[in-house]
Parts: structure tokens; C-alpha cells; sequence
């Protein structure tokens, strides 16, 4: 008879491993920690989706600053978040390694948050208690803390799925759950944002900008602090790994981190992938300064471009994220996302092409965008189910599994990454010489006609959502072309892991329901139509 076990995929339990066969997240923990997940990604996208859009066009701060301000933030991040992952590993209580600093972190989030959008008096530029430099002061302050205290709980948070079960489908399967409500959570405040600007106010006049992020920044906190801290009380931590022994063969974690090839490949790939969050973050900077649709006020076509930005890029984001926990029991996490990201970057040059020659016209770019967004999904919930593969592999080789510096190293890609892509944006708005004070003072106001900025300005903030967003998508590939971690070697690497922790008395408890064991029947048929399907998995 053939042997079966060597086509299965990253997701299909493999026979005869009792720790792959079991479930231990009960349905009520798995839907709480998705839906925490979902209110981080309000906080988050509250930050990601519209700082710079604050910064450069509401409070005015020139571009310079805001740029050096992020990157010079990432710089402290890149210590902050391993340090943060290493005290998370260190330091245990009766309430866990990871759960505290989620009840610690969630009021001061909410509160830098709507400070994040606030415009004290003295930043007012019409006020005559305006000072440039305590404004400066006051956004780099709001916006380092910001992310210090994000980092604190953001890091143990996605250590949890790893806490959570041993068992790597059923880890992966928390992590595509809870990144794909993740993701639908970063949609709430683009939609707030989005409604604000079709409401008039009682004498008829748009709602303006500041107004805007106010409003929305504090539903966000609120509502979606709440979310965030309720998987403090429900989640439980299963996996208990004995601490290591400081002995003369001891290695400190950021060596065991960077020793690790396959994780750092996943890293290089966030990091080279980093103008995807342009889909995003640029679409309100394109719906000022290059889409205008004719027929409507500047302001309800800034809404409307906007709205199908947001759209498309749900559509192609979701759509991936509802579709990953299947396409992940045919296909490698790998081919996955090679083939999105490949597919993802040609779309993104055909949408550039597009652009000058329609005459930036939006609905001839809708289908190139949704295909561009597809791969926004996929990495999302793929690159931390890899994260948690590549632990597995550390642990089996060196008996200690660094969950918290493994999760804060994909905290500072998500981070670094949105920085970049922010950065790239106000490096556009300084290319093209858009000066927004200028245009201020020249008594433009606040909603501007694009087709009077001219096509030189027009394309270079096209370029945002189109040509740049694919180049980073096609670079991503290169990293993942070497990553190993798949097919049979992920299957025999898992099979020694559980193995090993017999060994070492590594305690894991029950879930709360009764074990959930795949039938030597199911296992068989799985293997079967990964047989004939696909393959190139064995590899």
C-alpha cells in the first residue's frame, strides 16, 4: 500500500499524531480571541489607514518632520518590540505569560488613540496661541507612546495562539479566524470616515476633516478597546514549557531568533512587502489629489473614491481571508504566496499603465485593485501561521520555543511596514511638489479639485496605489522561494516536535470540549486529492 502520509499539506492532520488530532480551543475562546482581534484592528487601522492624511492635511506639519518622525519610531521600535517579546517570554503569572499585559495595555490605547487625532490649541495654525515647536513636540510624543503602549500588548496578544494549542492546524486555524476579523475590524473606521463625509452639517456644509478623525478615533478606541482586553478573560494559556537552564551551552534569545533561516525569510518577506499597506493608506490621498468624478461636489467625490477604494480592497482582502482556511488544505503556504503576490504585482503595473492613458479614470482601475488586494489577505493571516511553523522548528531544535520575540518580530514588520509605506507617501508628496501649506495660504481650502493640481502631481500619487504596491509584491516573492518549512518536512518536523516534548515534560492541558480526531478515513481522502491536485507540495 502507498504511503499517504508524505502528500499531505500544511493544514492536513497527519496520521497516527495524537497531538495533531486533538482540539483544544473551545468554539467560545476561538470566537472571542477573533473578535479581539477585530477591535486591535480598529485601533490599529485608525493609525495606519489615516496619521499621515492628519498630519500632512489637518494639522499641517510639514513633510520633513513627519517622515523623520516615523522612521526615527521604527528605529526605537526595532529595540522596543524584541524587548517587550523577550520580558513577555520571561515572566510568568498565576494569570499567564501573555493575558496581563492585554488588561494593562487597553486603557492607555484608547486614550493615546483619540490624542492621536486631537489638535490641541496651541497646533492650530489659526490660532493665536499657535507654536511650531509645541506642536512638533506634542505629535512625536502622542506618537512614540502610542506605539510603546501598542507594542505592549500587541506582542503577547499574538503570542497567544501559540500558548493556546499545540496543535499546528488548529493554530492555524486560530490565526486565519482571528486575522481575517482583524482585517474586518481595520475596515470600521475607513467606513466612519467614509459616512461622515455624505453627512452635512445643520447648515448644510461638509463635516470637515478635523471633525472627521475625532469622531472616528474615539468610536475606535472605545468599542474597539473593549473587543481587545475581553480575550483577556476567556482565552487560556495550555502549552507550559519549562524555563531554560543558564548553563555554559546557554544562547541569549536574539541569537536563537536570528539563527532561525526560515523566520528570518518570513521577516525579509514582510519587510520587502511593505508597499501592500499603500492600498490602504494611500486611497484618501489619491481621492484628493487624483481621482475627481465628474457630476459631484470635491467632497462627495473625494467620499465616493474612497468608498470604492475601501470596497475593492475589502472585496480582494476578505475574499482571500474567508477563502485561506480552505485553500490552505490544498495548497502550501508557500505556493499560496508566491502565486497571490506574483498575480497581485502584474495586476498593480497593468492598474499604473492604466492610469494616464483613461485619464485616471477610477472604474477602469476596479478590477486591477481587486486583484491587488488579494494578496493583503493572504499575508496577513499566512505570515503568522509561518511565524508560529518557524517556533515549532526552534523549539524541536533547541527545546525553547521564544514565542513573544517570534510575534514582536512580526509587530515590527506590521509596523516598520506601515512606516515605509508612509513614509513612501509623504516622499511622493515632496517629489511632486505638493505643498499643502502653500495651497492653503493661497486660499484653496480644504477640498480641492485634483484636475487643477495638474497630471504631474495626479500620477505621482497614482503611483501610490498602483506601480510601487506591485514592485513590493513581486520582491516578496524572492525570500519565500527558500523557505522549507512545507509539505513532508513540515509533516516529519512536527512528528519529532511532539516526540520531543514528551521527552522534555513539556505540559500541555485538555481543551475544555471533547477532542476533535480525524478518522484514518478523512486523512486518507485528504491525502488522496492532495495527491492528484497538487503535486509540487511534496517538495
Amino acid at each position: 500500500m502507498e504511503d499517504k502520509s508524505a502528500v499531505i499539506t500544511d493544514n492536513t492532520p497527519p496520521v497516527n499524531k495524537t497531538v495533531q488530532q486533538k482540539k483544544y480551543i473551545p468554539k467560545k475562546e476561538l470566537y472571542v480571541f477573533g473578535f479581539a482581534a477585530l477591535g486591535q484592528g480598529m485601533v490599529y487601522a485608525a493609525m495606519s489607514s489615516y496619521i499621515s492624511d492628519f498630519y500632512l492635511n489637518v494639522m499641517k506639519v510639514g513633510p520633513l518632520f513627519v517622515m523623520l518622525l516615523m522612521l526615527l519610531a521604527r528605529l526605537w521600535d526595532a529595540i522596543n518590540d524584541p524587548i517587550m517579546g523577550m520580558i513577555a517570554d520571561r515572566f510568568d503569572s498565576k494569570h499567564g505569560k501573555y493575558k496581563p499585559y492585554i488588561l494593562y495595555g487597553f486603557i492607555p490605547i484608547a486614550l493615546l488613540t483619540v490624542f492621536m487625532f486631537f489638535v490641541p490649541d496651541f497646533a492650530k495654525q489659526d490660532s493665536e496661541n499657535y507654536t511650531q515647536t509645541g506642536t512638533y513636540v506634542y505629535v512625536a510624543l502622542i506618537y512614540v507612546f502610542w506605539g510603546m503602549i501598542y507594542t505592549m500588548s500587541d506582542v503577547p496578544f499574538w503570542s497567544l495562539p501559540n500558548a493556546m494549542t499545540p496543535n499546528a492546524a488548529e493554530r492555524g486555524k486560530t490565526f486565519s479566524f482571528a486575522r481575517t476579523l482583524n482585517g474586518i475590524g481595520s475596515a470600521v473606521p475607513m467606513a466612519i470616515i467614509m459616512l461622515l463625509g455624505w453627512i452635512k452639517t445643520p447648515d448644510g456644509q461638509e463635516i470637515g476633516y478635523e471633525t472627521r478623525y475625532i469622531i472616528m478615533s474615539s468610536v475606535a478606541a472605545v468599542c474597539g478597546c473593549m473587543l481587545f482586553v475581553s480575550s483577556y478573560f476567556i482565552t487560556k494559556e495550555r502549552i507550559k514549557i519549562p524555563k531554560p537552564v543558564r548553563d555554559a551551552n546557554y544562547v541569549s534569545p536574539l541569537k536563537l531568533i536570528f539563527g532561525s533561516k526560515q523566520l528570518m525569510l518570513v521577516v525579509l518577506m514582510g519587510i520587502l512587502s511593505s508597499g501592500r499597506y499603500m492600498l490602504q493608506a494611500a486611497a484618501i490621498h489619491v481621492s484628493r489629489y487624483t481621482f475627481y468624478l465628474e457630476g459631484m461636489t470635491v467632497a462627495e467625490s473625494q467620499s465616493t473614491v474612497q468608498l470604492v477604494f475601501s470596497v475593492c480592497t475589502a472585496v480582494g482582502m476578505f475574499g482571500a481571508m474567508l477563502a485561506t482556511p480552505a485553500l490552505i488544505k490544498k495548497f502550501s503556504y508557500k505556493s499560496l504566496i508566491i502565486s497571490t503576490s506574483l498575480a497581485g504585482g502584474v495586476a498593480g503595473i497593468i492598474g499604473y499603465i492604466l492610469g494616464p492613458t483613461t485619464g485616471y479614470n477610477l472604474w477602469a482601475l476596479i478590477p486591477f485593485l481587486l486583484i491587488s488586494s488579494i494578496p493583503l489577505g493572504i499575508l496577513n493571516v499566512i505570515s503568522y501561521a509561518m511565524i508560529g511553523d518557524c517556533l515549532d522548528e526552534m523549539e524541536l531544535k533547541t527545546g525553547r520555543r521564544e514565542s513573544g520575540l517570534g510575534s514582536a518580530c512580526q509587530s515590527f514588520v506590521n509596523k516598520l511596514g506601515n512606516a515605509l509605506a508612509t513614509t513612501m507617501i509623504i516622499a511622493m508628496y515632496m517629489i511632486v511638489g505638493l505643498d499643502v501649506n502653500a495651497m492653503a495660504e493661497a486660499g484653496m481650502g480644504e477640498f480641492i479639485n485634483p484636475v487643477e493640481l495638474g497630471n504631474g502631481i495626479r500620477n505621482g500619487m497614482y503611483m501610490l496605489v498602483t506601480l510601487i504596491p506591485a514592485i513590493c509584491l513581486l520582491l516578496c516573492c524572492i525570500p519565500i522561494f527558500f523557505y522549507k518549512l512545507t509539505g513532508k518536512a513540515k509533516d516529519d518536523m512536527l512528528t519529532a516536535l511532539a516526540e520531543a516534548r514528551k521527552e522534555r515534560g513539556v505540559k500541555i492541558e485538555e481543551g475544555e470540549d471533547e477532542p476533535e480526531v480525524f478518522t484514518e478515513e478523512f486523512i486518507e481522502e485528504e491525502a488522496e486529492t492532495e495527491k492528484e491536485n497538487n503535486k509540487e507540495n511534496r517538495n
